[in-house]
């Protein structure tokens, strides 16, 4: 009986003496766990920049040195060469260093106690890279990158003609794509660079080339018939597909009323014209008259207009043709002003030079 009394008294003291080791192995475990509150487990970092196996405090540090003075520099986008900046100040850039912090220890506490125990006692790390809490103004970022658009973009200019001096020839002349940046993707671009620390490389721009409406191949198309007025010479051409069909003589401006030079195009025709006399001094007492076609009217046959009073017409004063006797128009022979007039259309370039 005194044996067996014995036995269960030993067996009582084992198992009181297990539980008071699990008791107070379990508040080890939860004092330990509880040291380690403010810890931050290994392997965590903030925008690259790396915090773990720190305390609270040394990581608060850590993230004011290397993850937000960085974002002090300006974002740089560059474009065919040329820098454009942005800085902190315009973005209204702000950084919550505390927030950052505590969403690094509550990782670090993620799981059970018996988790992070067994990562505390095996050392293993914990791989997560958080994203800096840091914000800015986000109308800024879109008024800077209209900015950039403003002066990057560039409209596409089509082929053209350039018709050769004295207008014998038409030379092709290619057309050049425009470009067009891709602001939807520059705003995501800065955004990401203005949050980065420690950034080093610029952002490139990226652009769309936006191709011209009129390619080399398509000018005969666009320029079916082609008039060059040569002053000097007294010549009228008319080309059709870039090619040189026929020329005329003709009569230009006199000096002090010189026919415009430049490029233009036919405006208005009309046939047996009636003249609508300028309030010019050179008109006379016809000055502000409105002349019916007929034998007072020196707009003979046909009239194709072209600038500002001025235009291509027929003349019976056959004598002035090659040489500078008009009021700035172009005088052709009636036959022929007759001739062109049925080969030409509204809409058709003159180049006069």
């Amino acid at each position: 009986m005194r044996a067996r009394l014995k036995i269960h008294q030993k067996i009582m003291i084992a198992a009181v003496a297990a539980v008071t080791m699990l008791l107070l192995l379990a508040v080890g475990v939860f004092a330990y766990d509880d040291a380690q509150k403010d810890q931050i487990a290994p392997g965590i970092s903030v925008g690259g920049v790396d915090i773990g196996g720190r305390d609270a405090d040394s990581a608060r540090k850590i993230i004011k040195n290397e993850v937000v003075a960085p974002l002090k520099e300006p974002v740089v986008v560059r474009f065919d060469d040329r820098d454009y900046r942005i800085g902190p100040k315009r973005l209204n850039t702000t950084a919550d260093i505390d927030g950052m912090v505590q969403e690094a220890i509550d990782r670090s506490r993620e799981g059970t106690i018996l988790d992070r125990v067994s990562r505390y006692a095996s050392g293993s790390v914990v791989n997560e890279d958080l994203e800096p809490r840091v914000d800015y103004d986000p109308a800024a970022v879109q008024s800077f990158v209209a900015e950039l658009a403003e002066d990057i973009n560039q409209d596409p200019v089509n082929a053209s003609i350039l018709p050769s001096a004295g207008g014998n020839t038409l030379r092709p002349e290619s057309g050049k794509p425009g470009i067009a940046l891709n602001e939807d993707e520059m705003y995501d671009q800065i955004t990401e660079a203005a949050a980065t620390p420690g950034r080093d490389a610029v952002v490139e721009a990226t652009v769309t080339k936006t191709p011209p409406e009129i390619t080399k191949k398509e000018l005969a198309k666009e320029y079916p018939r082609v008039i060059t007025i040569d002053r000097a010479t007294f010549t009228l051409r008319l080309f059709k597909k870039l090619k040189l069909k026929k020329k005329y003589t003709i009569a230009v401006g006199q000096a002090g009323y010189d026919t415009p030079t430049g490029l233009y195009t036919i405006q208005t025709k009309e046939v047996n014209p009636t003249w609508y006399v300028p309030e010019s001094d050179w008109a006379g007492d016809l000055a502000g008259q409105v002349i019916p076609p007929g034998p007072g009217n020196p707009l003979v046959a046909r009239w194709m207009g072209i600038y500002n009073g001025a235009g291509i017409h027929g003349t019976n004063e056959t004598g002035s043709l090659g040489s500078a006797a008009s009021h700035g128009c172009i005088r052709m022979a009636v036959p022929e002003v007759i001739e062109l007039f049925d080969k030409v259309e509204v809409g058709d370039s003159v180049y006069i030079q």
